[in-house]
C-alpha cells in the first residue's frame, strides 16, 4: 500500500504565460459532430508523463514536444477548436484551429522527491497540469491543454489536460503514442480516423435494452454522510500471486467456468467497498464499467479510431446478496455484465441517450475504470519510455481506476478515495 508523504516538502512550480500552439498547417474549419458516446463524459482528465534519460538532459524539451504538437494537431485538428452546443441542445466541436494551450514551467526540485506519484494526489500532482484560471463550466476550458516541466535533475514531466468527450482510454494513447513518433521524425503508426457519423444513432432510435447504468438508486444506507469525512486516497498493488489467489477463490466453489483477472478483482473489490461503506442487506448497489466497443461493434470501428468507442456496462443487486454469497457470485455478476455488450446493446444504449438525455446515475455506485490494458508506457519523445504514467487525480468519488504496474506490466495497481474511517475497514478486507 501507498502511504501518505509524512514529509513537509512542498513542490513548488513556476509557470510561465500560457501560449497557443497552432496546427503546423491549415487545417479543415466549421463544425464537427461529436457522438452520443461522447456526450456523457466530457470531464477533463487530467495525466503526466514523466521522462528522464541517463544521457540525455532537459534543455530542448520544450521545443521538441511543443514542435510536434503543432505538427500532431493537423492530423487531430478537432483537439485545436473549442467546445459549444449545437441546435440540438448537445455538445459540438467548432473547429476554429486557434489551438491548444501549452505552458512552459519549472519545478524546484528533482522528480525523485516529488514521491510516490503511483498514488492520486491532486494538491501536488495538480501543479504540474495546467487549469483555466475562472473557467466556470467545461465550454470555458480548452479541449486539449500541455504544461511541460522541467525538474533539476534533467528529467521533465509532460502534464496533459484532455476532454474525455474528444478521446476515450485507447484513443488518447493513440494520440500520445504519436506526439512520440513525429517527436523522434517518425511516420505514425495509427494514423487517426476522424468519423464519428458512424455512431450516429438510428433513425428513429428505439431502445431495445434495460439501460440500468442510469437507474437511479436511493441511497438508504447514508453512505453521503460518511462522505462528509476527510477522503483518504490509497493504493494496493496486487501482484501476479496475489491475482492468481484471487481467481482460485472465485472459482473453487466450481459455480464458474472461468474467470479473468478483471472480472475476479472488479467483483473483489465491489463487494469490500460495500462492506467497508456498511452498506445495508437491502441496498441496491450498481457497479459501472467500460467495455471497449472498438471489436463488439459490426463491422468494428476503423483502427486509430479518434473518439469514444466505450461503452458502460452495469451490474445491479442487492449488497446483501454481494456480501452472503462466495465471491464466485459476485464475478458472474461482472461477467454477465460484459457478455450482455453487443452491438445491438450498444446501438441500443446510442438510442437511449438520444431519446432520454440521461447521464448514469452515481448513487449507492461503483464506477470501475482499466487504464491495465492501455500501453502508456510505450511513449517515446526520444528520452526513453516514460518512468511513470498516469492520473493526476480520480475524477468522482465513486471512480475506482485499475493501474498497470511494474516492468512486466503484470501486476495491477488499484487506485481508490474513502472516507477515512471506511478506508481503514477496506484495507483489512484486502488481506487476503
Amino acid at each position: 500500500m501507498a502511504d501518505a508523504k509524512t514529509s513537509t516538502f512542498e513542490l513548488i512550480v513556476k509557470q510561465g504565460e500560457p501560449t497557443l500552439v497552432l496546427p503546423a498547417e491549415e487545417t479543415k474549419k466549421g463544425l464537427y459532430f461529436l457522438a452520443n458516446l461522447d456526450q456523457n463524459i466530457a470531464v477533463i482528465v487530467r495525466t503526466l508523463y514523466c521522462f528522464k534519460s541517463d544521457s540525455r538532459g532537459n534543455d530542448d524539451a520544450v521545443e521538441v514536444v511543443k514542435n510536434a504538437l503543432s505538427k500532431l494537431l493537423v492530423y487531430y485538428y478537432p483537439l485545436a477548436g473549442k467546445l459549444t452546443i449545437s441546435v440540438e441542445g448537445k455538445l459540438i466541436v467548432d473547429c476554429t484551429g486557434e489551438g491548444a494551450v501549452f505552458v512552459e514551467a519549472e519545478a524546484n526540485c528533482t522528480i525523485e522527491d516529488i514521491g510516490d506519484t503511483a498514488k492520486p494526489d491532486p494538491g501536488t500532482l495538480g501543479k504540474l497540469v495546467y487549469e483555466t484560471p475562472g473557467a466556470q463550466n467545461i465550454l470555458q476550458m480548452p479541449l486539449l491543454a500541455v504544461q511541460v516541466t522541467k525538474f533539476k535533475c534533467g528529467g521533465f514531466i509532460i502534464g496533459m489536460s484532455m476532454n474525455h468527450c474528444m478521446l476515450d482510454g485507447i484513443g488518447a494513447m493513440d494520440f500520445v503514442n504519436s506526439w512520440g513518433e513525429i517527436a523522434r521524425g517518425l511516420p505514425l503508426k495509427v494514423p487517426p480516423s476522424l468519423d464519428r457519423t458512424i455512431l450516429e444513432a438510428r433513425k428513429p432510435p428505439k431502445m431495445d435494452f434495460p439501460h440500468n447504468e442510469f437507474a437511479q438508486i436511493e441511497d438508504i444506507s447514508n453512505t453521503s454522510n460518511l462522505y462528509g469525512e476527510e477522503i483518504s486516497y490509497c493504493s494496493f498493488l496486487f501482484d501476479p500471486e496475489k491475482l492468481e489467489k484471487l481467481k482460485k477463490i472465485a472459482m473453487e466453489d466450481r459455480k464458474l467456468n472461468k474467470c479473468t483477472t478483471f472480472e475476479a478483482l472488479s467483483a473483489f473489490v465491489w463487494r469490500a467497498r460495500c462492506q467497508a461503506l456498511s452498506m445495508k442487506p437491502d441496498q441496491q448497489t450498481k457497479l459501472l464499467f467500460a467495455v471497449d466497443g472498438r471489436p463488439r461493434f459490426v463491422p468494428p470501428l476503423p483502427e486509430g479510431f479518434a473518439g469514444n468507442g466505450i461503452v458502460l456496462t452495469n451490474a445491479l443487486c442487492a449488497a446483501g446478496d454481494l456480501l452472503k454469497n462466495p465471491l464466485s457470485y459476485a464475478v458472474g455478476l461482472v461477467q454477465e455484465a460484459v457478455q450482455m455488450v453487443t452491438d445491438s446493446y450498444m446501438r441500443s444504449a446510442i438510442d437511449y441517450f438520444e431519446i432520454t438525455r440521461a447521464r448514469p446515475s452515481l448513487a449507492a455506485t461503483l464506477l470501475i475504470t482499466t487504464w491495465s490494458r492501455l500501453a502508456f508506457n510505450t511513449i517515446n519523445f526520444g528520452w526513453g519510455e516514460p518512468v511513470f504514467s498516469g492520473p493526476v487525480a480520480l475524477p468522482e468519488k465513486e471512480v475506482i481506476l485499475f493501474l498497470s504496474h511494474g516492468k512486466d506490466r503484470k501486476s495491477i495497481n488499484v487506485l481508490l478515495g474513502l472516507p477515512a474511517s471506511a478506508m481503514k475497514i477496506f484495507e483489512e478486507l484486502l488481506q487476503i
